[in-house]
Formats: C-alpha cells, structure tokens, sequence
C-alpha cells in the first residue's frame, strides 16, 4: 500500500504550437477554423502552447485575455506561452498560464557571474559550448526502443532519446513519437511524430501510409495534404527547411 498521496511523474504529450505571426482577430479566427475542420479529431480539445516569438507587432495583442477566448471557443485549449516579448511580460503573467522557454532560450541560458564579463568572453563561451554539444550528439549512437505488437487506438508509446521501431501496425487513434527516427514495419494509420525534441534530421519510415498526421521537428503535415498517390504505399517523410516532405521509400 502507498502511504502518500501523490506521485511526480514526467510524461510526454502532444501540444499544438499556436505560433502567431499577425494579430488579427477576425482573419485568425476564419484561419484556424479552417484549419481544424481539415483534421477535427486532431485539434479539439488539443492543449496549445502559444508561441509569440515572431509575432510582428506586439502591441497588437496587448488584450491577451481576447486571444485566449478565441483558443477556447474553437475548442482549444492552451496551456502556456513561449517567446514572450518584454512588452507583454506582464499581460502574460496575469493569465495564470505557464511561460516557457524556446529551445533557443533555454541552450543559451548562462550562469549569473559575480563579476561583469565583457561580450567577447560571453561569444566565445557561448560559441565554444554550442560545438561541443554538436560534436558529443554526433558521436553518441542513438538507442532503438522497439515495439513488437500492435499500437492500439487511444495508446501513445514514446522513444526517449531513442528511435522508434514497431514491428506492427499503429491503430487509427493511436500516438507514436521519438526523439530520433520512427520505424512502422506495418500500416500507420494512427499520428507519427519524429525528432519531438527538435531533431530536424530524423525521418519517419512506414510500409503502409494511411496516417492522421506525420510530423518531423514540429512541421506537421495532416492525412488531407499527403499525396494522394502514395496512400497506402510505403513511404519515408523528412523535413528539408521548414516544409515536411513525404516521397515514396522506394524509387522505381
């Protein structure tokens, strides 16, 4: 018997990153209507980070209050922001939302020193421990988690630092992620997100694609958009930029 009464457990979940770029209410609210109908059963009730780091004018958004009523009365739900310019610190930290940091943040968050450091020491530490990261990333061999039954409607099984690989098929219904690449020796109906951590080079191979979604480093692409003459055929999907590209795995 556990004499507790809570545990703290980390856990992974999907979240849609609501990134704007203009604030316009009435023509943001036409676009995401639009995009939710293309995929309802992804968006409704999906928790949303909303991300402001290239919003063009943030005085335009200084009533935060009206953008979080639009997200929930398209049945979105937000659970925080990121990128949030100086300007709307405080508009922010009245929502009671959580603020997190960017991964470009977060990799260039320094130590406080006791004394002043000039810019050109900062450069060069900063510099000096982005190489070191790239080069200790690529040297360290990438782990596989491989799953051998059928991933079930409703189930999500992650791959922590790892590559996915399922012997079977993914369920309508069903979540696949990993850090690294994911493997689907079977069909993928269900939602594949690859490098969930950022990793721009990983790739989703599949033998059978009749996904909901597929999705590399963020960039996501929905069933609607796949090319239609690739359905149920095996593909592999990458990201070149910023667009997710689908293409057969192989060429005749």
């Amino acid at each position: 018997m556990i004499d507790v009464n809570f545990q703290l457990k980390g856990s992974a979940i999907t979240v849609v990153v609501l990134a704007i770029i203009r604030y316009e209410p009435k023509s943001l609210v036409d676009e995401l209507k639009e995009k939710i109908t293309q995929a309802p059963q992804f968006f409704v009730n999906s928790p949303v980070l909303i991300n402001l780091d290239r919003l063009e004018n943030p005085e335009s958004l200084k009533k935060i209050a009206d953008l979080l009523t639009i997200c929930r009365e398209l049945d979105l739900q937000p659970l925080g922001f990121s990128g949030v310019p100086g300007v709307l610190l405080a508009a922010v930290n009245k929502t009671g939302l959580a603020i997190l940091p960017t991964p470009s943040e977060r990799a260039l968050k320094l130590p406080k020193q006791e004394t002043a450091t000039s810019v050109e020491t900062v450069i060069e530490r900063v510099v000096e421990t982005v190489v070191e990261t790239v080069i200790e990333e690529r040297l360290v061999q990438r782990q596989s988690k491989v799953i051998t039954r059928p991933v079930r409607s409703g189930q999500q099984i992650y791959a922590e630092g790892a590559d996915l690989i399922v012997l079977a098929q993914v369920s309508e219904g069903a979540e696949v992620l990993a850090d690294g690449h994911i493997h689907v020796y079977g069909t993928l109906r269900g939602r594949a997100l690859a490098g969930v951590k950022g990793d721009e080079s990983a790739r989703i191979f599949c033998q059978q694609m009749e996904a909901e979604l597929v999705s590399v480093a963020g960039n996501f692409v929905l069933q609607d958009s796949l090319p239609p003459e690739l359905l149920k055929k095996p593909v592999q999907v990458s990201l070149k930029g910023e667009k997710v590209v689908v293409e057969a795995l192989v060429s005749n």
